[in-house]
């Protein structure tokens, strides 16, 4: 399915296609509030926008490292304040919450880090049998 040009929307397929996620997790995605679609058509098919485009690569780059649901749930709340200008954008708690999870990325990052180096490794003992 293609985009529909004169609202600027797209349907789930190519939101797929251009994430690389499959419609299921797409689907399970909006079923529990982490990605909810922008519209429907009158048909009842789902319509996304590029922001929800953007919001579903943010939720992508979450998963290698490690996010759980509801810690993907519970920055992109944080994010929707800051970005939203909601009242609280300024909230010292909220910044803390954002600064939370800058570190624990961080953290899950350095991990990944030392994985791929182990893993690096251990290819080269294997190269050199």
């Amino acid at each position: 399915m293609t985009a529909d040009t004169a609202t600027g929307t797209m349907h789930i397929g190519e939101l797929a296609e251009k994430t690389g996620l499959s419609l299921r997790t797409i689907r399970h995605y909006d079923e529990i509030g982490l990605l909810k679609a922008s519209g429907r058509t009158e048909g009842g098919f789902r319509l996304y926008t590029q922001e929800d485009l953007s919001r579903l690569i943010l939720i992508r780059r979450m998963k290698p490292l490690g996010f759980s649901l509801e810690e993907m749930i519970e920055l992109l709340k944080v994010i929707d304040i800051l970005q939203g200008g909601e009242s609280g954008s300024d909230n010292p708690e909220v910044r803390e919450e954002l600064s939370n999870f800058i570190r624990l990325a961080v953290e899950r990052r350095e991990k990944l880090r030392d994985q791929l180096k182990m893993a690096d490794e251990f290819l080269d003992l294997l190269r050199r049998q």
